[in-house]
């Protein structure tokens, strides 16, 4: 058997450093085990696909019900099945499949261009992908419990409330989502520890390549935008399931509280969506023309002032709210100038085509297709950020048209991106044939789905009725529909064939590509890498290998030659990294059934019934569960990736656990951010001094203050006695942050079952409401660091932080956050 061939049929021997006991890629359950960075990535890729084509089903029946315009009740759909479609193919789109797509290749790719063994959490790796299996798998369960949810994909209150979506199935769907957005986080954190800590000698933040530049830009935004989202579904899972009031109580300051904390994560979405689809484009554009990125500093810089920008234009979606006009005008002005940044990109783009010599291949199709139809989503987006066009158009198909423009358009890139790694994950090569007939169909089909929209603009959303005289239209739409979606099964029979059938790639298939990943086998090995990768001198080489690996860190040209260049050696470090854990799959698994009994916990209790029995006991499991796998988690002996083996800027001296912990507490930031921000808004558009503090008595939170701030100081004498090597003062110290921990938490309870005796609870008003949960999730908050106490009490009877302190500060940082934040919730409840 050739080397080629050996590789394509997954027979290179995959590390050196491997453990025997991993399972090859033949076997079932190394996909259950797997924490390695390229089988993330395929799972990713798989099941983003798979999502795709669920979500893809549900638009084709959408359509087909479109063919003509018809009364309620008539047609393939009816109406409550008709708005199921509607939202859940935009939930699954945006969500389910479009980022997932794009972590995909994140996954299997940056690792590789920054000269990373893995990402720095592998477990945590896989733990956010089985957490997005579960959250999908959880959204089709929706539709067994007696219907999924139906008030569109933005959720917009009152329709996502009980009264107009009173399912089971309604609430597994916000639930789903929450689930989701966990998972996000969870990624989010280990990908930003990763690029700023794991990034090879020499490799700068200014020499990235640009795909991995726009994945640390992309999870930045989702850091803070999903925080925002997850606050907003934590409130809407309360008024749910435990009666608050959020977005009942006060109809039409619930809804437009709703509608900020959604949008402030809608809008950077649409660039958490795109952002990778762009790095995509600049790699192929590299890669197909032959040059360099033209202008590369300033189209990163454009990229950073879109991230920062992205955060302050979500009003632009609420100009047809009571907002007053000089805000509407000030976000139309930070709207249109968004728009600025992105011109820059797109001639940066075109420059680079003009100066090149184009090779005309199917990554490159899909790239150029991408980018001519975010062209046009663009413009049409302008009219949409104009006061005066926006309330003509808002509710329109022509929102409809620009969105799919904007977001579809991101896809085709992707697709693109599908084709150009192709040869580097499989070893072999796609039929090109296949590959140029699926874009001609695909781009055909995208335009006569799509366009048609703008014609028929005035065709209200989310509706099946509309002016007969549009009709032509949309059945010009609906076998735009018929034809894209054929495309796709070109592209997957292509996959699927070129998979077993295909060419060997060899190490480089492509003339010009010049980022690490081309560097290496095809499929790359287990470990990545033959030595361990440096830029010092400006070119990727192995050290403890031979020569230069020639490709360059930023994306020059002319720079490789399909050659690894360098002799597989042994890694002058001596960091054996890990590669298989079940734990991750048992947590998801466990928090699946707590989140699938949840769905039934309606208005503050479980149904009566055999149905009540089953969610009531899959919660209890489910918790159990959780548990005792975190626990199982948190004893196993894995060894991820220690890093830095070369830059680390700008945490240099801080390690991967610590940088992941201050990423972390960043997200919980905005999440209690965005908690306060909607009681101070309620409280102001209810009249401030109006609004009386639910505990008449002050006495409870002066205590528990003084509670958290002992217990803080108890956490820094646990890390001074570990530095000191003490192990009685350590166990003492955790001891008594514990009891000061219960103490806390009993003072609380005695402090809501006094108020409960006194008719406040949850659901009296809007006010109890806010208390009761922004106080109750920093007592969560709370919990769960008791929790981990009670993990490290008896391994510091055993001695197990003398000498190694870092557990007992990386605790405290958590500790510490929660306190500060109790010293946020004292006055605005208790005193103002």
């Amino acid at each position: 058997m050739s080397r080629d061939d050996a590789r394509a049929d997954g027979g290179v021997a995959e590390s050196a450093h491997d453990d025997h006991a991993f399972p090859p890629k033949a076997s079932v359950k190394r996909w259950f085990v797997t924490t390695n960075h390229k089988d993330v990535g395929l799972l990713y890729l798989v099941t983003s696909l798979l999502f795709l084509v669920f979500g893809g089903v549900l638009a084709l029946l959408m359509r087909l019900h479109l063919w003509v315009p018809r009364p309620p009740g008539a047609g393939p759909l009816s109406q409550l099945a008709y708005n199921q479609a509607v939202s859940i193919h935009g939930l699954v789109m945006v969500f389910w499949f479009l980022s997932p797509f794009a972590f995909g290749f994140a996954n299997y790719v940056v690792p590789l261009q920054i000269g990373a063994k893995d990402l720095a959490f592998p477990r945590l790796n896989a733990l956010s992908y089985w957490l997005y299996l579960g959250s999908g798998l959880l959204l089709g369960v929706s539709f067994l419990q007696g219907g999924s949810f139906a008030g569109g994909w933005t959720m917009y209150a009152p329709l996502n409330l009980p009264t107009f979506t009173p399912s089971v199935g309604g609430s597994s769907a916000v639930l789903a989502l929450l689930l989701f957005v966990a998972s996000v986080t969870i990624g989010s954190v280990n990908f930003l520890t990763t690029i700023h800590r794991m990034r090879a000698e020499g490799l700068t933040l200014r020499r990235l390549p640009l795909f991995t530049w726009t994945i640390l830009l992309t999870v930045w935004m989702m850091l803070f935008a999903f925080a925002a989202l997850l606050a907003a579904l934590m409130i809407l899972s309360a008024d749910r399931l435990l009666g608050t009031t959020y977005f009942a109580a006060e109809a039409a300051n619930g809804s437009l509280l709703w509608t900020h904390l959604f949008w402030f994560f809608g809008h950077p979405e649409v660039y958490i969506v795109f952002f990778p689809a762009l790095g995509v484009m600049a790699e192929t554009f590299q890669t197909f023309t032959g040059r360099r990125i033209v202008g590369r500093k300033w189209f990163i810089a454009a990229m950073v002032l879109v991230a920062l920008q992205s955060f302050i234009v979500w009003m632009h979606h609420m100009f047809l709210t009571s907002i007053n006009l000089q805000i509407k005008t000030l976000f139309m002005a930070t709207t249109i100038g968004i728009s600025l940044p992105f011109d820059l990109m797109v001639f940066a783009l075109i420059y680079t085509m003009v100066k090149g010599r184009i090779r005309f291949k199917t990554p490159f199709l899909f790239s150029f297709g991408g980018l001519l139809l975010f062209i046009i989503g663009g413009i049409t987006g302008v009219f949409l950020g104009a006061v005066v066009l926006d309330y003509e158009f808002r509710g329109t198909y022509w929102v409809v048209a620009h969105f799919h423009y904007v977001m579809v358009g991101g896809v085709t890139a992707l697709v693109g991106g599908l084709y150009y790694w192709y040869p580097k994950i499989t070893g072999r090569m796609y039929d090109e044939f296949l590959g140029k007939l699926h874009f001609a169909v695909y781009f055909v089909g995208f335009n006569l789905l799509y366009f048609p929209m703008f014609v028929a603009w005035e065709t209200p959303r989310r509706v099946f009725e509309y002016e007969a005289s549009l009709t032509p239209w949309h059945q010009l739409a609906t076998i735009g529909a018929v034809v894209f979606g054929a495309s796709f099964l070109i592209m997957f029979y292509n996959m699927v064939v070129s998979a077993y059938a295909g060419r060997p790639a060899g190490d480089n298939p492509w003339e010009y590509s010049s980022t690490a990943e081309w560097a290496v086998a095809s499929p790359p090995p287990l470990e990545n890498f033959p030595g361990l990768p440096s830029y010092g001198d400006g070119s990727l080489r192995f050290l403890g290998g031979a020569e230069d690996a020639s490709a360059s860190a930023d994306g020059g040209t002319g720079v490789t030659d399909g050659g690894v260049g360098a002799t597989a050696g042994a890694h002058d470090d001596d960091d054996h990294v890990s590669h298989a854990s079940i734990w991750p799959f048992a947590v998801s698994v466990a928090v699946f059934l707590v989140f699938f009994g949840l769905a039934g916990y309606q208005s503050g209790s479980f149904p009566t019934g055999p149905m009540g029995t089953v969610y009531a006991a899959a919660t209890g499991v489910g918790l159990v569960g959780t548990l005792a796998a975190l626990v199982g988690m948190a004893s196993e002996r894995f060894h991820g990736p220690s890093g830095p083996f070369g830059e680390s800027w700008p945490f240099d001296g801080v390690d991967n656990m610590k940088t992941g912990v201050w990423i972390f507490l960043a997200s919980d930031v905005v999440l209690f951010g965005a908690f306060i921000g909607a009681y101070v808004f309620l409280r102001f558009s209810t009249g401030w001094t109006g609004w009386e503090p639910i505990p008449e008595n002050i006495t409870p939170g002066l205590i528990n203050t003084y509670l958290l701030l002992t217990s803080s100081f108890a956490v820094v004498l646990a890390l001074e006695a570990a530095e000191r090597e003490s192990r009685w003062g350590v166990f003492a110290s955790l001891v008594t942050t514990l009891v000061l921990g219960i103490g806390f938490l009993g003072n609380k309870a005695i402090e809501w079952n006094h108020l409960f005796h006194e008719g406040i609870w949850l659901s009296s008003n809007v006010r109890a409401s806010t208390f009761f949960l922004t106080t109750g999730l920093h007592a969560v908050h709370v919990i769960t660091g008791l929790v981990i106490v009670l993990y490290m009490i008896p391994r510091a009877w055993n001695g197990a932080y003398l000498g190694d302190s870092e557990p007992v500060e990386h605790f405290g940082l958590y500790w510490h956050f929660v306190d500060i934040v109790w010293l946020f919730l004292f006055p605005l409840f208790y005193i103002l």
